[in-house]
């Protein structure tokens, strides 16, 4: 910018900014359409800075409430994006109605050094990552921490309701799927043992070498004759050898069999996506699916222990924080040489993209086309085993499957939550590859 022009640039910004202290201050200050700006420039009453020497737009300045390039952002500091890590306004109240006590010297050292005042003040803020911004109060006289009575920005989530009941065309009445006949019992990391019946549509998948049977990775009964599973399952072009493959539904324990319970098919068909890429490292599109040889006309049957789960609706996301349940037979602890022996469960929460896109987590290997989970306390976690297993959230009655266990730095390190497959993404691919809807995927089971 020339000399002239910062010269006139200052003043016209000081003239201008003081014309709106004055309308402000009589009270005569009002939001315009973005007509009374120049071309529109200048959105919800900003006003455009021109340069007197050249007539040319320098920038918006912008009423209260607005801001942005062009005015045309909303300030939101009363309200919270995602998790609120980046929450900067000044609610100081609990949601319990108790004051916010100032931040210790501690955390203002540790994270607060850049925020207002360096942190000295009692406004609400996430640190450690939880759920949302809180606060230290004094209860019972102890300092315990609430969450703050903060409102989530406008965001849309996933309606608490089962998927719109297929007509006679598709599937015969009065069948449903991700239901379960037995609650969790309460490894996957720090989870619990958990009884087949609790996540009936969990699959483990076999390869066949010529002397042996090997677990290979765990899925997720959509219909009786698919699963979906993992791409990463299955290197080395395997895939292209379905008949080397297995799959049981209904086990238990890996070197335990139950035929009363447990139902074994032969692989037919394997499906990768076209777009599975691991030249980065970070299993994009990690999806697949296995079509089951049926046997009699028929593959899987509804039992207690075998179900279908159902598929949520394209482009469906639910808000960060929200508890979903990881299952497989994947390896408890990240280093040991053993798979676990019997079928795990864990709970985890779903993270907020703009927090695991962070440097400090996994910055730009998370594409649109995953998401993340963990526990606040990085407790739990899915681990080496569990890849292709299901991430299910109930919604409703019902549970939907919205995660496919991909990838992870280790299992349940701080900062370094799962990575999972985002199925909604891949409605349409399933769809063309199978026939299946969301609305029919998981319903198709022959009635008896």
């Amino acid at each position: 910018m020339r000399s002239l022009d910062v010269f006139v640039f200052m003043l016209a910004a000081l003239s201008t900014a003081e014309g709106l202290w004055k309308q402000k201050r009589d009270k005569r200050f009002s939001i315009f359409s973005s007509s009374d700006s120049p071309a529109g420039i200048c959105l919800n009453g900003g006003v455009s800075v021109s340069s007197l020497t050249t007539g040319e737009h320098l920038f918006c300045l912008c009423a209260d409430g607005f801001d942005g390039r062009h005015c045309e952002k909303v300030k939101r500091e009363e309200c919270y994006e995602g998790t609120g890590l980046y929450y900067r306004g000044k609610v100081s109240e609990s949601v319990s109605g108790q004051r916010c006590e100032m931040w210790d010297a501690d955390n203002r050292r540790r994270y607060l050094f850049s925020d207002i005042r360096s942190g000295r003040h009692n406004y609400c803020r996430n640190l450690h990552y939880r759920r949302r911004p809180w606060c230290y109060v004094w209860k019972d006289q102890q300092l315990v921490w609430e969450y703050c009575q903060i409102q989530r920005c406008g965001l849309q989530s996933f309606t608490a309701a089962p998927p719109p009941a297929p007509t006679e065309s598709q599937t015969p009445a009065g069948l449903t799927c991700g239901q379960r006949t037995r609650r969790k019992q309460m490894k996957i990391v720090g989870g619990t043992v958990a009884t087949v019946e609790s996540h009936p549509w969990v699959a483990a998948i076999f390869w066949h070498s010529k002397s042996k049977k090997v677990y290979r990775c765990g899925g997720s009964l959509i219909a009786p004759c698919w699963v979906l599973t993992a791409a990463h399952c299955f290197p080395d072009g395997s895939h292209n050898k379905p008949r080397r493959f297995s799959v049981i539904l209904g086990k238990n324990a890996l070197k335990e069999s139950d035929p009363a319970v447990e139902q074994t098919f032969r692989v037919e068909e394997i499906s990768i996506h076209e777009g599975f890429d691991n030249s980065e490292g970070n299993f994009n599109n990690d999806i697949a699916l296995l079509k089951l040889k049926a046997g009699s006309g028929k593959c899987a049957e509804d039992t207690d222990s075998v179900k279908t789960v159902c598929l949520p609706p394209p482009r469906q996301r639910l808000l960060p924080g929200v508890a979903c349940e990881i299952a497989g037979y994947g390896k408890e602890k990240y280093g040991l040489w053993h798979m676990s022996q019997t079928l795990r469960e864990a709970q985890v929460n779903l993270i907020a993209d703009n927090v695991c896109r962070q440097k400090d987590y996994y910055g730009n290997m998370i594409t649109d086309n995953m998401f993340c989970a963990g526990r606040p306390d990085w407790s739990q976690d899915a681990c080496e085993g569990d890849s292709g297993g299901p991430l299910v959230c109930e919604v409703g009655d019902r549970f939907f499957l919205f995660g496919v266990i991909s990838w992870g730095d280790g299992c349940a390190a701080v900062q370094r939550p799962g990575v999972y497959a985002r199925v909604t993404n891949y409605n349409k691919w399933i769809e063309e590859k199978t026939g299946l809807t969301s609305i029919t995927a998981g319903t198709l089971f022959p009635q008896k």
